[in-house]
C-alpha cells in the first residue's frame, strides 16, 4: 500500500498527469452516463462511428494549422445529427449508415494526412489516444464541454429516461422525441470528440460501452446501472492509467483492459448469482470485490517499478565532459541559426526552476513542454539521451533525443535541439550517437517565420551507464 502511495504521489507530481485525471474523468462520466441510453437503444455503434468521423476532422485540422476541437466538434455534431436523420427516414439503416459513414471518413483523413504532413506519430495519437499530450486551452475546452454535457443529461434526464425505453409510449404522451434523440446525438458527438484525446478513434467506442454493459450484468433499474457505471468508469479510468504509469504500457489500451477485467468480473458474478450460488442482493459488494482486485494489481505493480527505480538509481554516476576525448568525443563547434541568440525577452520568465525529463514517461514530459511552452521558458530542463547531429545547407543543428514508436513504417523520437548560446563557452560537443546528459534553460528562436525550441546549455556530460535509447510513453 505504500509502495501504492508512493506512485500515485509520484505520478500527482507531473502537472500533466493532472490534467490527464481530470479531463479523463470527466469524459469518463459522460460516457457512461450517455452509454446507457446508447446500449439500451441499441445505438451503441454509434461511437464508433463518430470516432471516425473526428479522426478525418483532426486529420484535416492538422493539414491546415487549425485549432483540432474547434474544427472537430461542429463537423462530428452535424454528422450525428445526419446518422440520426438516415436511421429515421433513409433507406439505408441504423448499423449500415454508421459503417458508411465511418470508413469513409477514416479513408478521407489517411488521404488528408499523407498528402499534406505526411504519416506520423501524430497520426498513431489520433488513432489510439495521448491523453497525455494535451495543451491548457485543450483542459479548459475539454472541462468546460463536459460539465455542459453532464448539466443538459442531469436536466433533461427523465426525458431521456422515457425515450430511451419506450419511445412510442414517450411520442403518444407528447414527449418530443426527435428533440430529445438529437440532444443524445449531440451530447454523444461532444464525448465522441473529447473521448478521442485520450482514448483514439479505434478505442473510444469501449469506453461508450462497456461500463453501461458491465453494469446491466449486476444491476436492472435505469437510476442504478447509470450510477453503477458511472462508479465503474471512473474506477477503470483510474486504474487504467495508473497501469499505464507503472508497467509503461499506452493509456487508451490500458483503460479497456480494465474494462475488460471488470466486465469479466460482473458477468461471472451475475452467472453465479443467477445459479444461486451467491445471495441475489450482493450486487454492491461486487464493485468492492472488483476494486480490491485492482487495488492488489496496482500494489504488484508499484512494487516491482519502485524495485526498477532503485535498480536504476544504483547505476555509475555522470562525468563531466569537459573537454574533447579522443575515445569518447571530437570537437564540433555549432552556430545557431540566424536570430537564434535573440530570444523573446516576453516568452522568457526569470528565475525558473530544474525540471527533469525521466526515463518514465520521456515523450510525454517532452510534448508537455512543447504544447505549453509558456510553462516552461526560462526554466532550467535536464535529460539524458543519444546525441545526435543534423546539417542543413551551411548550418548544424544538435540534439539529444531518444526513440519512440513510430507509425506507418517512420520512426518517431522526442528530444531537444540543444546549443552552446553564451560566447563565454568554448562550444565543444562529444560524438554524434555518445549518451549524454544535457541542462540548459529553454530559450526559442525563429527561422524562415516558425518558432523553434531549443535548451541553452550549461551543461554537458557523459553518463558511465546508458539509458534506454528506445522509450514508448
Amino acid at each position: 500500500m505504500n509502495n501504492l502511495i508512493t506512485t500515485l504521489s509520484e505520478m500527482f507530481s507531473y502537472t500533466f498527469l493532472v490534467r490527464a485525471f481530470i479531463v479523463g474523468a470527466l469524459v469518463s462520466i459522460c460516457s457512461a452516463l450517455l452509454g446507457v441510453s446508447l446500449v439500451l437503444k441499441r445505438y451503441s455503434m454509434i461511437g464508433d462511428g463518430l470516432s471516425h468521423v473526428g479522426f478525418g476532422t483532426l486529420a484535416l485540422a492538422t493539414a491546415f494549422n487549425l485549432a483540432p476541437l474547434s474544427v472537430s466538434i461542429p463537423i462530428v455534431i452535424l454528422t450525428a445529427f445526419l446518422l440520426l436523420r438516415l436511421g429515421e427516414k433513409s433507406l439505408i439503416k441504423g448499423d449500415a449508415a454508421i459503417a458508411i459513414v465511418s470508413t469513409s471518413s477514416l479513408a478521407l483523413g489517411v488521404i488528408i494526412i499523407s498528402q499534406t504532413t505526411g504519416m506520423n506519430t501524430d497520426v498513431c495519437n489520433y488513432l489510439f489516444g495521448s491523453i497525455l499530450a494535451m495543451n491548457k486551452n485543450d483542459v479548459y475546452l475539454s472541462i468546460a464541454l463536459s460539465i455542459t454535457v453532464l448539466a443538459l443529461f442531469i436536466v433533461f434526464y427523465h426525458k431521456l429516461f422515457a425515450i430511451t425505453f419506450d419511445e412510442t409510449f414517450a411520442k403518444a404522451t407528447g414527449v418530443r422525441t426527435g428533440l430529445y434523440n438529437m440532444l443524445i446525438a449531440f451530447l454523444t458527438a461532444i464525448t465522441i470528440v473529447l473521448g478521442m484525446r485520450m482514448m483514439g478513434a479505434m478505442l473510444i467506442s469501449a469506453l461508450i460501452i462497456f461500463p453501461a454493459l458491465t453494469a446491466m450484468r449486476i444491476f436492472k433499474q435505469f437510476k442504478s446501472v447509470s450510477i453503477c457505471s458511472v462508479c465503474i468508469s471512473i474506477l477503470c479510468f483510474f486504474s487504467g492509467i495508473v497501469i499505464s504509469y507503472v508497467y509503461a504500457m499506452p493509456t487508451g489500451a490500458s483503460v479497456v483492459l480494465v474494462n475488460i477485467i471488470a466486465f469479466i468480473v460482473f458477468w461471472t458474478i451475475s452467472s453465479l448469482r443467477k445459479r444461486g450460488a451467491i445471495m441475489k442482493n450482493a450486487g454492491v459488494s461486487v464493485v468492492s470485490v472488483f476494486a480490491a482486485f485492482i487495488c492488489v494489481l496496482l500494489a504488484g505493480g508499484c512494487s516491482n517499478a519502485k524495485e526498477q527505480t532503485q535498480t536504476a538509481a544504483a547505476d555509475g554516476a555522470a562525468s563531466a565532459f569537459s573537454a574533447p576525448k579522443s575515445n569518447n568525443a571530437g570537437t564540433l563547434s555549432v552556430a545557431l541559426p540566424d536570430g537564434a541568440a535573440e530570444v523573446k525577452e516576453d516568452a522568457v520568465k526569470q528565475g525558473g526552476g530544474l525540471v527533469e525529463i525521466k526515463e518514465k514517461l520521456f515523450i510525454a514530459q517532452v510534448n508537455d513542454v512543447y504544447l505549453n511552452p509558456e510553462e516552461y521558458f526560462g526554466k532550467t530542463i535536464k535529460l539524458q539521451g543519444l546525441f545526435k547531429i543534423q546539417r542543413y545547407e551551411d548550418t548544424t543543428y544538435c540534439f539529444v533525443l531518444r526513440y519512440g514508436p513510430g507509425c506507418c513504417g517512420s520512426d518517431g523520437n522526442a528530444g531537444f535541439e540543444v546549443a552552446w548560446d553564451d560566447g563565454s563557452l568554448q562550444p565543444q560537443y562529444p560524438k554524434e550517437d555518445d549518451w549524454v546528459e544535457a541542462t540548459g534553460v529553454l530559450k526559442s528562436y525563429e527561422e524562415e517565420g516558425f518558432p523553434y525550441l531549443y535548451l541553452a546549455l550549461s551543461d554537458l556530460t557523459l553518463p558511465e551507464a546508458r539509458g534506454a535509447e528506445f522509450v514508448t510513453q
